[in-house]
């Protein structure tokens, strides 16, 4: 963490090493956003259940394409590349995903998935102007009122994330910096 001082892994203590132990089985080290809530993990528990009720009512696939698309219009280095290697890991070759970075809108992904990835970056761009026509526009590809809820939650959410670890300067993660060099950098470019 550049901007403030947080509780190192060593220090950690209740529900901050229990998130600490969390991300080392599943990821095999502590994640940097996790360092970022270290100061505060009851606020890490709420968004870790937050996020989680999310993503048990949307598809993966759908969740990280509009969590995607969301990291790519904030720019956020480290969403895009966490989200990235989500995707990479689970649906796309290095060359579609950067495709997909280039313009998602021409990069051959389904035309629900375009609808939700531009959906998600109106809303984040101007939600104030968001009107019944974008969601509207969500119908013909067989959305639900509950999956446009979905939908918009997903990217809500990844607003309030993304601008945390940007905000508090918090580094990718060092396990990015072993993704293939052109990868890294379509993904790390604004």
């Amino acid at each position: 963490m550049a901007f403030i001082n947080t509780v190192s892994e060593d220090q950690a203590q209740g529900k901050l090493l229990e998130f600490c132990a969390a991300d080392k089985k599943a990821k095999g080290y502590v994640a940097n956003h996790t360092t970022a809530f270290s100061l505060r993990p009851e606020v890490c528990e709420a968004w870790r259940k937050l996020l989680s009720t999310i993503r048990s009512n949307i598809r993966l696939r759908r969740f990280e394409l509009v969590t995607f698309a969301v990291a790519l219009e904030l720019e956020c280095t480290y969403c895009k590349l966490a989200h990235g290697t989500v995707l990479l890991k689970n649906f796309f070759t290095p060359e579609e995903l950067k495709a997909i970075v280039r313009d998602f809108r021409n990069a051959a992904l389904a035309s629900d998935e375009v609808a939700v990835m531009e959906y998600a970056q109106k809303l984040t761009r101007e939600a104030c102007n968001m009107s019944n026509r974008d969601t509207e526009a969500l119908r013909p590809h067989s959305l639900s009122d509950a999956e446009i809820l979905d939908v918009t939650r997903a990217a809500a959410s990844r607003n309030s994330m993304s601008k945390t670890p940007d905000s508090l300067g918090a580094e990718p993660d060092a396990v990015y910096a072993e993704l293939d060099s052109s990868l890294r950098e379509a993904l790390t470019t604004r």
